[in-house]
């Protein structure tokens, strides 16, 4: 079984309320999953009081560490030297979170270390999954 990588982070919530909003977070990458990145946020931030989740591209999430990226429900770009921004999308409108770009840096290495760029294919378990579908595994 693969290891999970999970990383706690301290995020700021970008608020248009006066005052730094703080918040835990944990930033999740299984080799099994080997292209998506998880961020979950506690549930005392969300409207309905259940835990938040996103999923989104491992690629996404290092790109952003140096330039804009991003189209979709989930965008992160650098804010400064020190600090990457994460907007989140969703129907109920746009959350904004600021974290510590070297958080994430150090996620990220860590994640590569357990699969590497480009190897992510390897990981997906195709032919084993398709083995196990036709009954040869």
């Amino acid at each position: 079984m693969d290891p999970v990588i999970d990383q706690a982070v301290q995020v700021r919530l970008i608020a248009t309320t006066p005052g730094p909003h703080a918040v835990p977070a944990v930033l999740q990458y299984q080799p099994a999953d080997p292209l998506a990145v998880r961020m979950s946020f506690p549930p005392e931030i969300s409207l309905d009081g259940s835990t938040v989740d996103w999923a989104f591209a491992r690629e996404l999430l290092d790109e952003g560490l140096r330039v804009p990226a991003g189209r979709g429900d989930v965008r992160v770009r650098p804010s400064g030297p020190d600090r990457t921004v994460m907007e989140f999308h969703a129907d109920e409108g746009i959350a904004m979170v600021q974290l510590q770009t070297e958080d994430v840096r150090r996620f990220l290495v860590r994640s590569y270390a357990a699969v590497p760029a480009g190897a992510e294919p390897a990981y997906l378990g195709l032919e084993r999954g398709l083995a196990e579908l036709f009954g040869a595994a």
